[in-house]
């Protein structure tokens, strides 16, 4: 049983993970040969404040 975490920042929309958890599962099952039913796919989202790049926060990036 494959899983794949998958850490972004918040805000994205409930269509834009359905779509990264179909498309992680369609990538597992065709580099595995996972059956799909099997594969799990786990999205945390991030809040800005808690994400740095560069020394800086998301947030203080305007990201």
């Amino acid at each position: 049983m494959p899983l794949a975490q998958i850490y972004i920042l918040e805000g994205r929309t409930a269509e834009q993970k359905a779509a990264v958890i179909g498309k992680v599962t369609e990538a597992l099952h065709e580099a595995l040969g996972a059956p799909k039913e099997q594969v799990r796919v786990l999205i945390q989202e991030m809040p800005k404040t808690h994400w740095g790049i560069g020394g800086i926060s998301a947030k203080d990036l305007g990201r």
